[in-house]
């Protein structure tokens, strides 16, 4: 099935692949755009590197309400997760729709986001969460992955409802913007260019962000990227991806809280 999957990706890709040795400036404005994304993430992200700018540049008021929203308020963990998550889905998603509207002006549909096709490889989404299912129930045991898992750290006798609910949400949206940037924006950008040797091009910096997981997190997450990748590239859709990702995710959620007895 796999060998199958890549074997049609890299046929799909090989027919739209450009061999023209000219420079290739679309190309080199995504490499340039998925580096500006990913360092933007990487310090705004931190609430702290925000309170910092807000101190150097003279806001005091607003650094101190921004530091108490995120560290003494009762809802403080919820408000640094959304914090944290609407950077990533603002920097995986504003400055590629930027481009491809208005630099590159073509539809966002080129980049993964069309519907038709989108589900006829459900089988590899069965068999991937029939494989991840009792991985994920192994790992839930670990130290590691309780330490991890969920983002959002429900207390013990504290309802699901409404704050674990309200980041499961964000949650879901923060996976549709990272497949969108990666094997959206980011693959079908460069095919052109790269056929199908862009799923591995592609692969490298999606397993960068996941350093400081566990560690089989980041290895599983470069079988992930070329499997994905492939997936993306065959069907010209990301939504089996958002579907796969988000079904691990929500089933790793939960399963930490079943071992922490939080369920």
């Amino acid at each position: 099935m796999i060998s199958n999957l890549f074997s049609t990706a890299f046929k799909t890709a090989e027919k739209e692949i450009k061999k023209d040795s000219k420079p290739d400036y679309k190309v080199m404005l995504i490499c340039v755009t998925v580096a500006f994304s990913l360092s933007m993430i990487r310090y705004l992200g931190d609430p702290k590197f925000l309170i910092s700018f807000f101190q150097n540049v003279g806001w005091d008021s607003l650094a101190d309400s921004f530091e108490n929203l995120t560290t003494i308020n009762p809802n403080a963990e919820l408000y640094r997760l959304v914090y944290w998550a609407s950077n990533v889905i603002f920097f995986y998603v504003v400055p590629p729709f930027i481009l491809i509207k208005l630099v590159f002006k073509e539809s966002f549909a080129e980049y993964g986001l069309s519907i038709k096709g989108a589900f006829k490889d459900n089988k590899i989404y069965i068999v991937m969460l029939l494989v991840m299912i009792p991985l994920v129930l192994f790992f839930s045991r670990t130290e590691s992955f309780q330490a991890r898992y969920p983002f959002y750290s429900l207390q013990h006798g504290e309802s699901i409802y409404p704050n674990l609910i309200i980041w499961e949400v964000v949650y879901f949206i923060q996976f549709f913007a990272l497949e969108f940037f990666f094997r959206g924006f980011m693959l079908h950008g460069t095919k052109q260019r790269f056929g199908f040797y862009s799923v591995f091009v592609m692969t490298i910096p999606y397993c960068m962000i996941h350093f400081g997981k566990p560690f089989p997190e980041t290895i599983a997450a470069i079988i992930a990227g070329v499997v994905l990748g492939a997936l993306s590239l065959k069907s010209r859709s990301i939504w089996l991806g958002v579907a796969i990702h988000y079904s691990v995710a929500i089933t790793m959620d939960v399963c930490s809280l079943w071992q922490k007895g939080l369920l």
